[in-house]
Formats: structure tokens, sequence, C-alpha cells
């Protein structure tokens, strides 16, 4: 079935919008319906590009609200890994599913995932209907190393994965330079070179890392990084707040991306803000990220894209450091070509929000002022991904399912209130 949206906003200029086989066919002042065509009716909606969130733990909804306020290591090896340790498929699968209707709620069209079970995710998000990029974290070294070998664990995670298809695709995911070995991290930059995986990694979250790194490697974390092949055009670095000034001229050079997400790191107090408008200056490709739901606690990238900019604003003493238009670009992945980000154009993936611009966030002043400033995500009535409507009026088909699920998952789990 075709979709043909009709009387949205865009630049101003109202227009219609015909959707074929997932792709945008026409977009314009003329576009209009057809016989058989599902139809939105967007008068009075704005048609936005969705929002692409650049690094979570998608199941993690499971534990939200767990060791809120204790400092990043503690909290994972005293509260998350312990409880991890005993997730099965179907915890994950419902709990993914829980954080891809809250995504799809406040606007988020895709995600690049890093946790257990990851075939689970990936059922999880083509039942919902998003896109993700998937893997499964890669250990081998302290307390949360498996016991089979990383290249076991490596090559199990791609199979349950699957081949990449229309919604889904797969990554290596070494969970970060502390926690995987040297060996392991070259044979994971040759696998991904020869699959042409991406690679989905946290680096320098912490002070401690970075200091640790250079005691047993003689080098800062994207430079051991870069001198195990493990730096490029498909690399994908999470978090990045330690990073150096000649560690971010590399990252550029290499083409890679750093995903800042700046809620969860103020969160845990990791001790500084991601080093943003240096990594502008030296051209690094840059995304958003809300982190899983155990450490933000929120997936709206609404209010996470607000604090990117106010938090940089803040830190250069220069309200004009970090314009609206910039962090809208940012949130919706279109500063980096690894990130899936998406332009409204014809041919290109049908996937596009309509905003009520009758909400109060939305009714005064400019409109991008307004999303990044003003708005959170409820100011989104329609989320559509690959052509097929995932929410229409604010409301997610099977949502009060889902929940009861993760509430007997969570139960389960001795994670309930």
């Amino acid at each position: 079935m075709s979709l043909a949206v009709k009387g949205a906003r865009l630049d101003g200029e109202v227009v219609g919008v015909r959707v074929e086989e997932g792709r945008i066919v026409a977009l314009g002042a003329e576009v209009d319906s057809r016989p058989g065509d599902e139809v939105i009716d967007a008068a009075g909606m704005v048609l936005v590009p969705g929002l692409v969130n650049g690094h979570t733990h998608a199941a993690m909804t499971l534990f939200r609200g767990q060791g809120g306020d204790l400092p990043l290591m503690e909290w994972l090896e005293k509260v998350i890994w312990p409880v991890e340790a005993r997730l099965d498929a179907e915890d994950v699968y419902w709990g993914a599913r829980l954080a891809c209707v809250e995504m799809i709620r406040t606007g988020t069209v895709r995600f690049w995932d890093m946790y257990w079970h990851p075939g689970a995710t990936a059922r999880a998000v083509e039942d919902a209907g998003l896109r993700a990029t998937i893997g499964a974290p890669l250990i081998d070294l302290g307390a949360a190393a498996g016991p089979e070998t990383l290249r076991e664990a490596a090559e199990r995670s791609l199979e349950r994965i699957g081949a990449a298809r229309e919604l889904i695709a797969p990554a290596l995911a070494p969970h970060a330079i502390y926690t995987v070995s040297e060996s392991s991290l070259r044979w994971i930059a040759a696998a991904a070179a020869e699959q042409q995986l991406p690679v989905h990694i946290h680096l320098s979250e912490t002070e401690d890392e970075v200091a640790r790194c250079i005691e047993a490697h003689g080098a800062r974390p994207a430079e051991y990084l870069d001198r195990l092949g493990l730096l490029g055009p498909h690399t994908l670095l999470a978090h990045g707040v330690w990073l150096g000034d000649a560690e971010l001229e590399l990252i550029a050079a290499r083409g890679a991306t750093v995903v800042t997400n700046p809620v969860a790191n103020l969160k845990l107090a990791v001790g500084r803000p991601f080093p943003y408008l240096a990594a502008r200056e030296a051209g690094v490709h840059v995304g958003l990220g809300t982190d899983g739901a155990g450490s933000n606690d929120s997936l709206d990238l609404f209010q996470d894209m607000k604090t990117f900019a106010l938090l940089h604003k803040h830190e250069a003493r220069d309200p004009a450091a970090v314009s609206a238009a910039e962090a809208w670009e940012v949130a919706t992945g279109r500063r980096s070509p690894l990130l899936g980000g998406g332009d409204l154009a014809e041919g290109e993936p049908a996937d596009f929000l309509l905003l009520r611009s009758d909400a109060p966030e939305l009714s005064l002043g400019d409109l991008t002022a307004g999303i990044v400033y003003a708005a959170s995500g409820a100011v989104v009535d329609t989320t559509v991904v690959n052509g097929r409507v995932l929410m229409r009026g604010g409301e997610v088909e099977g949502t009060d399912d889902v929940l009861a699920h993760v509430l007997e998952r969570v139960r389960k789990l001795g994670l309930a209130r």
C-alpha cells in the first residue's frame, strides 16, 4: 500500500508527500493522494526528518531507576552487571520493545544499540518497525567476560542478528579498551574490514580510562585504537568526553564518528563535557545519543538535544556557540555519514515526523528554536519509518501490552518496586 501525506508544512510551504515501497517518490505542493492510498491529513502539522539516537542500550529500560546516584563503575559492577548475567532473550526482547515504544513516541526513527542477546533486540526492532544498527557488547577482560572466547561470542552474535536487511544492520561492538584485550581488538579490526561491518565502542568516557590507557599502552585511547587499525569511517566512538585535541584531529583525519551523550554523562558526573567545539573545529563527525535508559533515564532525544546545545553555550560562555539549527542537524544524524540520518527528498527513505504546530512549544517564534529549546518529544504527532506509520495522533498501537510484559520481566529479575 502507498502512503500519502496531505497538507503538511515544510520550510513554510504547504506540501504533500507520496511514499511507495518505503521511499519518498514525490514531495511538493502539487502532490496529492490516489485511490487506495493510506492517507494522513497533516493540516496544521510540520514535516521534519526523524531523530537518530547514535548510542544506546535499548533493553536497559529494564534498569530504569536502579542505582541512579552511583558513580559509573560502582553502578556497573554492583547494580547492572550482576543482574545482566541473569538476563535471557525474552527479557531483552521486551525491554527493547519498550525502548522502541518510547523512541517512536518521541520521534527517533533509527538507533545504534549495544546490548546482550542482540538477536532479541533485532526481533524487537523489526516488530516495532524502527531501524537499528545492532551489536552485542564484546568483552574478554574483567568480571563481565563470558566463558566463550571473544571471537566465538562475536561470530555467534552476528549469526543471531542476521545479515543486513531493510531495518537491521549488524555491527561489531567491543565494549571498551579496558574490557577487551589488545589481541581481540586487532581481530575485531580485521573482521570488521573483511565483512564491511561498523564498529561501535565506548571510548574516553572517564579520566581514569585515559590514565590507564597511557600507563598500559603508552598512548591515549584514540591513538591506541588507531594503532590497532580500529579508527576509520565505519567506527562509532561513544562518549569521547576526555579526548584531547590531537586525538580529535586524528579522529577527523580517519573519518570516524563521535556520539556524545550529554545527559547520561552529566548524570554519571564523568568530569567534564565532551569537547564539542574543539571537535567541530577539527572537522569530527558528531552525533547525539541518550545512552541507555538505566543511566539517562530518558530516551527522549528532544530533551538531550536541548541539553547538548545549552551545555556547550555555557562552556564557551557564548550564547551563539551552538545554534538551534546546528543542534537539530546533530540530533537528526546529518553531521555524520555513518549514522544514517536522512533528508526529506525524493528517493530518500520514508522516515519522517509530523509535529503538532499548535502545541504551545511550537506556536510562536522561530520553529527550529522551538523544537530545540522549548519542545519535548510530546510534540510528535506522527512517526513514519520505511513508509510505515508507527504512531498517529500520539498513539503507538500495542503500548499497554508491551508495558505489561515488561513489568512481568522486571518482577522476575527482582527489579520491580
